[in-house]
């Protein structure tokens, strides 16, 4: 069943045993019912040229990229094997490929995800099965994805941290690639973003995106759950 957007950051958990494992993580959830992608084509094209100047300025590593490469090391996964989402984002984005242009969603929250320094995941809440929760794997949850243009299920490693529906996994190792099943579209129109953050205290860039989101689409709910000090909410 499709939530609302409040319904979605309202009923989205994060399991005990990832807060316990990781007490400096947070999540902020943001989710709107009514998104006009077409009027954000320029703002896309505008944002993506800044993430890519800031990507390529950038000097050296950034504190809370190697939190993440520590945080996957936790859990056996080895920067060569696979990254972080933002990790890899800030590669490609400082590389001469650039960032790659998917859709007007897609890349706005791609380049707002390199601007701040934090992994953003996009789902389209009408392909959305239930609430989000962020658990450690089992091992037998389906995970839809494609290799090679062929689509397929895979299933992720025991203790890995997963984002799941009631459906599947909708993004594998914590924010490392998201499900083709619940992928924001051309025609989607109904969001929500999951940003997370390992930069504690504070994390300033995860407040910043989540702002810079909330800029952009103004009628948004807004959610967060804090490991260390509980959660708040607002809508």
């Amino acid at each position: 069943m499709s939530l609302s957007a409040l319904e979605w950051i309202t009923q989205a958990a994060v399991a005990r045993s990832v807060t316990d494992r990781w007490p400096e993580y947070r999540v902020h959830l943001v989710a709107c019912d009514a998104v006009d992608a077409a009027a954000l084509a320029g703002l896309a094209d505008t944002l993506l040229e800044q993430a890519m100047d800031a990507a390529r300025a950038g000097g050296g590593d950034d504190a809370h990229v190697l939190r993440w490469q520590d945080a996957y090391r936790d859990f056996g996964i080895k920067p060569r094997v696979a990254r972080s989402s933002v990790d890899a984002l800030l590669r490609r984005a400082a590389s001469d490929a650039g960032l790659p242009r998917i859709n007007v969603l897609v890349d706005v929250y791609n380049a707002i995800s390199v601007l701040h320094r934090v992994p953003i995941g996009g789902e389209d809440l009408d392909r959305y099965h239930g609430s989000a929760r962020l658990v450690l794997a089992v091992g037998d949850e389906p995970f839809h994805t494609t290799a090679h243009g062929e689509s397929l299920v895979e299933f992720p490693d025991p203790g890995e941290p997963i984002w799941i529906d009631d459906t599947g996994i909708t993004c594998r190792r914590w924010n490392w690639r998201q499900t083709t099943r619940t992928a924001i579209h051309a025609s989607t129109h109904r969001v929500g973003f999951i940003v997370d953050s390992l930069d504690a205290p504070l994390h300033h860039g995860a407040r910043r995106a989540v702002e810079h989101l909330a800029q952009i689409l103004p009628n948004a709910c807004l959610r967060t759950i804090d490991a260390a000090t509980g959660e708040e909410a607002a809508c």
